[in-house]
């Protein structure tokens, strides 16, 4: 198994996560649902990053230059000028970002992603972590995203990918939500299932550059993107 990128821990717990009515409106094969319950329900024992967490601290460690992990790196005086803002924040790898003093957290959907309320150029890093299916225009956030990265920023986020299939949008299909499947609430409603083209979503955003992180793939795919041309407000 995998080490945790966010505490180090090599002990990690797994459980189901997905439920009948999910699987049935995704249209997910048996050995798509395993990897999807992997990347959800596989998680650190210590600081409860799941597998999709622990890909995403590893885009995160290679875009900062950390040598071990995050909960390492900032106590390094390296980490202190780090701009960083995580959207929706993702367990474990939030709780160590926050301790570093330029760090701000947004949660969607009371932050809109389409319409980021930051200046062009706030940040060196944005992080997100499964938003962006539940954003209706997910090209117009992923170019809000790189508006408020400065010059050699970087965007570090995964989304549930089904490497099998190209993405489609979910317009005229019954609703399918994520979270507590009891709950239909329309921020975990669910717009876009994204599959093996979900890197093109980026380049649509303006961003000219594309890098993945696997853990235990196809379990977890988080992705990172940087642009050598920034956006302008």
């Amino acid at each position: 198994m995998s080490v945790c990128s966010v505490c180090g821990c090599r002990e990690f717990s797994s459980r189901k996560v997905l439920w009948p009515e999910l699987i049935s409106a995704w249209q997910l094969s048996e050995y798509e649902t395993a990897y999807v319950d992997d990347q959800q329900g596989c998680a650190c024992q210590n600081c409860g990053a799941n597998l999709r967490i622990v890909a995403l601290g590893n885009a995160v460690c290679d875009v900062i230059g950390a040598r071990s992990t995050l909960r390492d790196f900032i106590k390094d005086s390296a980490a202190t000028p780090l701009r960083i803002l995580d959207i929706n924040g993702a367990e474990g790898l939030s709780h160590e970002l926050s301790a570093l003093p330029h760090y701000v957290r947004a949660d969607y959907p009371t932050v809109d992603m389409h319409n980021l309320a930051y200046a062009t150029g706030s940040f060196d890093l944005v992080i997100h972590s499964d938003t962006l299916e539940h954003v209706s225009q997910p090209v117009r956030a992923l170019e809000e995203c790189r508006r408020v990265l400065a010059a050699g920023g970087r965007l570090c986020f995964t989304v549930p990918t089904i490497i099998g299939r190209m993405t489609r949008g979910r317009a005229g299909l019954p609703p399918s939500y994520h979270g507590d499947p009891k709950v239909d609430a329309q921020d975990f409603i669910v717009h876009t299932e994204f599959g093996a083209d979900a890197w093109t979503y980026l380049m649509q955003a303006g961003f000219s550059h594309v890098a993945i992180n696997q853990v235990h793939y196809p379990a977890a795919l988080a992705l990172t993107a940087w642009s050598n041309v920034m956006a302008t407000s």
